[in-house]
């Protein structure tokens, strides 16, 4: 399965209480700090719930 590093590039201040919630379950907690996924359909789900948010990339 092919993996995913999932950066979170804006702030999650001022958003929905889900998109945070969606935000602290990726394990993003800080910006431009990197995190490393599974293409799972959860992850993929998630992802696309605040991508306006992140930049994905595929390693």
């Amino acid at each position: 399965m092919k993996k995913l590093r999932i950066t979170l590039i804006k702030s999650g201040i001022d958003r929905p209480e889900r998109q945070k919630l969606t935000l602290q379950a990726l394990g993003l907690n800080k910006l431009h700090n990197p995190r490393e996924h599974e293409a799972t359909p959860q992850i993929l789900g998630m992802i696309r719930a605040v991508e306006h948010l992140l930049k994905v990339e595929e390693i």
